[in-house]
């Protein structure tokens, strides 16, 4: 039986995503609820991967299904395509399962040629619309198609509006818009040797063939593999008739949503134009009206809508982003999908339509990606300090941002890889500027509204954006703006804010966030579903009282190495390494044991009351040292330069030590437990240093609960010898202080070996963590930074690995590693174990980890909300 490879709207439903695209299965959908849709049909996403196995080639069978489902549109009609007297036009648009907007292609007016444009004319008595529309088919069909570059159209067009002495494209009269036509047909013969095909049949397989095409172009790419959507699903094609917003004052086209993305406030907001079509408006060619002004403009059509947009939300339960047309002062719906929105909007919203009794809790969960919180923990513009303000422009997406001018999208690319801040400065941006888009800190530019597509995708992305700055004058050539009565280059810094659409002179001053109201709701409800806990890795005070604040549950990862770093301990330690005997090493460690107890006091503090697990020094000694490189040219340098004698002595002992603690591969040699085993004395004073600093925190009725870790064990002797010597310390203090003060012991799974051993382990642990960067690195044979600064990317980019396994837990070894030891340990005693390495911070490996029964993830501060959505949005899943 041959495959079904095109439905008509009305055989279609919402729930047919994967088959028919996001943009096909809601036109059905609003099909069979009676919204007025213009009638059309799918070609399916099947079709498209069968599209590309044939080499890029329609089969007889997909061409006759498509000929047939246009038969029965132009019955519904009472028009023909391609008919000289009363055309039907059609409209070609993509439509992912996922939703990818501005990623594919579009060609609308579809059907017209020298003659069905006179039928046109005949049939509507509208010469200026018929024109007008058969030349911007000429225009997106050329580039979209056949591949002449957009800009030899723009330049076209406005060469004409110079010589009628028009500013706008709707006031091009008959005359002009006839010698256009024929300027873009010779600019196609020019750039592709060819005419401009003239037989619909011929435009409309052309036009079929293109949008599966543009499934992988450039942009489609980047964006599938920045929000991680498989290639193999393909696009659907949707072919609709044409309705048309550019017949007169009386027609118009907007984008709207239901709520707004940016803010997530409960009132329509979009935009619309009359007597334009849908791409003047994402485009940004035009700066259009808010969609409140249409109630003047065309007050029932306004109330229609407002009812429709009403009947989608509840319909879909979730915030609409609408595409409509008014033709002739009747109203068209093109498109519905779910509205892409700021983190804030998304946040509010969920929250809203729970206290509205639209939708669940664990349904407001669901709503919000967890990476995108990561917008709302970062700074925003110090309103108390001077600034220029140099221009205004549309709040499209909020935020702030500082940075020098980039005017293309590929030298903000450039320019942002080699560590450079840019802003983004453009008239518009286009699908193809997504690069610039990602890679720039905000985008500006000084045409289009608050649905342009650098909106839109600004907020997606969580970048800032200010659209429509009408007093912004952009000489890309020469590389220069003027605004504000400043002219300004390349090496030029300006702010831009989201927020209200301010252009500001230099760089201004940020100020940390507020977190809303809505926001706490949001992640108590989450912490109400999850069931794996979060806590977070924190170093200093300070960061202990972030990680609370962002609603840690406590410390699963303190490292002490950090605290030996600073300029009045440095000189300390370097000594102490120095040093030839237990007696001098040990006088040192004892100046090293009063910072380290203020440090641990000050942790332990902030923390009251909550489990604060403190690894114990791990890196090798090495690291405190001087560059063996750098010592040994600083000894040439003394010596060739008849330096201090007694220097060069120094100097020469120096490298002695740096060259006896060199290793070849110092990430499998002296470091973790085994220091601690080579040289008991440096755990045994940081062990005291946390029990002294928690006596004084119990003497002053607070309620520390320190949990000391020991990094790098390999097997139980390990953790049972230094234990051992730990439980001795414990013991002296408690004799000295009268206190019995706490002394939780537990270990730190980092290599394969341990977690096969974990359940022998567990006999003296009394937990575990993870440390998931370093299991990683002895898993798979390879080191963090040579591996990403050398080849990981090549891995990923030919797909011999899925993910780069430092960023998202490679479940079939590193994590089959993890579940054999939570499996192990617990068969033998009920133990806390936990994962602190970067992956307790992703939302993917999050899932695992819940799913195989980690107790807790622990990550850096700001991510701890976006660790606590995630094991909310874990459980629901596993749940299911």
């Amino acid at each position: 039986m041959d495959k079904k490879y095109t439905y008509l709207f009305s055989e279609g439903n919402g729930s047919m995503k994967m088959l028919l695209g996001g943009k096909g299965a809601n036109l059905a959908e609003m099909t069979n609820i009676n919204l007025p849709v213009p009638y059309g049909f799918t070609i399916t996403t099947e079709a498209c991967r069968d599209y590309f196995k044939a080499g890029k080639v329609l089969s007889d069978e997909m061409e006759k299904q498509i000929w047939d489902n246009l038969a029965k549109v132009e019955e519904k009609m009472g028009r023909k395509f391609g008919d000289k007297n009363n055309p039907l036009l059609v409209s070609v648009r993509s439509g992912a399962p996922i939703s990818m907007p501005g990623m594919m292609d579009t060609i609308l007016n579809l059907g017209l040629n020298d003659e069905t444009v006179e039928g046109l004319i005949k049939a509507t008595g509208n010469p200026r619309f018929a024109l007008d529309s058969y030349r911007r088919f000429i225009q997106m069909f050329g580039d979209v198609v056949m591949g002449v570059e957009h800009y030899n159209f723009e330049l076209a067009i406005e060469s004409v509006k110079q010589r009628q002495g028009v500013t706008i494209d709707k006031d091009l009269n008959e005359e002009s818009l006839r010698s256009l036509i024929e300027e873009y047909k010779q600019i196609v013969l020019r750039e592709k040797g060819e005419q401009f095909p003239s037989d619909p049949k011929i435009q409309l397989m052309k036009a079929v063939e293109a949008v599966f095409s543009s499934w992988y172009n450039p942009r489609a790419d980047v964006y599938r593999k920045m929000n991680k959507i498989s290639e193999e699903i393909g696009t659907a094609v949707n072919v609709q008739c044409m309705v048309f917003g550019n017949m007169g004052d009386d027609s118009g086209t907007g984008v709207a949503f239901t709520r707004n993305p940016a803010n997530g406030d409960k009132h329509l907001y979009g935009e619309y134009l009359m007597n334009a079509q849908g791409e003047d408006v994402v485009a940004g060619i035009r700066t259009p009206n808010p969609i409140s002004h249409l109630e003047k403009d065309a007050p029932k059509i306004y109330k229609q809508f407002k009812d429709v947009c009403q009947i989608l939300e509840n319909h879909y339960k979730d915030v609409q982003d609408i595409e409509f047309t008014i033709q002739s002062g009747k109203l068209f719906m093109l498109q519905t999908r779910t509205g892409k929105r700021t983190a804030a909007a998304a946040v509010k919203i969920a929250v809203d339509m729970v206290n509205e009794g639209i939708i669940t809790k664990e349904d407001a969960i669901m709503r919000v990606d967890p990476a995108s919180l990561d917008q709302l923990l970062h700074r925003h513009i110090d309103e108390s300090k001077e600034m220029e303000v140099i221009g205004k422009g549309l709040p499209a997406s909020p935020g702030a941002a500082c940075g020098k001018i980039a005017f293309d999208a590929y030298e903000a690319h450039v320019r942002a890889e080699n560590g450079e801040k840019v802003i983004l400065v453009r008239t518009e941006t286009t699908p193809d500027d997504i690069q610039g888009v990602i890679a720039s800190q905000g985008v500006l530019t000084s045409r289009g509204g608050m649905t342009s597509h650098a909106a839109v995708v600004a907020r997606g992305m969580g970048r800032c954006c200010v659209c429509g700055c009408e007093s912004l004058k952009i000489d890309a050539a020469n590389k220069k703006i003027t605004l504000g009565g400043h002219t300004m280059g390349e090496n030029d810094v300006i702010s831009i804010d989201g927020s209200t659409g301010r252009v500001i002179l230099g760089e201004v001053n940020m100020i940390d966030p507020v977190l809303s109201d809505d926001f706490k709701t949001f992640l108590d409800w989450a912490d109400e579903i999850a069931r794996i806990k979060v806590k977070a890795n924190a170093d200093t005070p300070a960061d202990a009282e972030k990680s609370r604040k962002f609603g840690a549950t406590g410390i699963g990862l303190c490292r002490t190495e950090h605290m030996f770093m600073a300029s009045d301990r440095l000189p300390i330690i370097q000594k102490m390494i120095m040093s030839d005997t237990l007696e001098e090493r040990e006088a040192e460690l004892a100046k090293l044991l009063v910072f380290q107890e203020d440090d641990f006091y000050g942790i332990l503090k902030a923390m009251d009351g909550c489990e604060t697990t403190i690894r114990l020094l791990d890196p090798p000694l090495h690291e405190f040292l001087p560059d063996l490189e750098e010592v040994s040219i600083n000894l040439n340098t003394l010596k060739i330069t008849n330096g201090d004698p007694k220097k060069i002595e120094e100097t020469e002992t120096l490298l002695a030590k740096v060259r006896s603690l060199h290793e070849s591969n110092p990430m499998m040699g002296l470091r973790g437990c085994r220091l601690g085993v080579k040289f008991p004395e440096i755990y045994n004073m940081q062990v005291r240093a946390i029990l002294n600093a928690t006596v004084r925190l119990m003497k002053e009725g607070l309620h520390p609960i320190p949990e000391i870790e020991i990094p790098l064990v390999m097997d139980i002797s390990e953790l049972s010898y230094l234990k051992k010597n730990a439980l001795a310390v414990a013991e002296d203090v408690r004799r000295e202080t009268g206190i019995d003060v706490p002394c939780i012991i537990g270990s730190m799974l980092e290599l394969p070996r341990a977690c096969l051993l974990a359940d022998e382990i567990a006999e003296e642990a009394e937990f575990f963590t993870f440390g998931t960067n370093d299991l990683t690195q002895t898993t798979f044979g390879f080191s963090r930074d040579d591996a990403e600064g050398t080849f990981l990317a090549y891995y990923t980019n030919e797909k011999l690995l899925s993910d780069n396994p430092f960023a998202v837990v490679d479940r079939k070894a590193v994590g089959k590693l993890v579940e054999l030891a939570v499996k192990g340990a617990k068969s033998k005693k009920e133990i806390s174990m936990g994962v602190c390495g970067e992956h307790g911070g992703n939302p993917e490996s999050i899932e695992f980890f819940d799913s195989i029964g980690v107790d807790f993830v622990s990550c850096s501060p700001f991510r701890v909300p976006i660790a606590r959505l995630a094991a909310a949005q874990s459980y629901i899943k596993n749940k299911k």
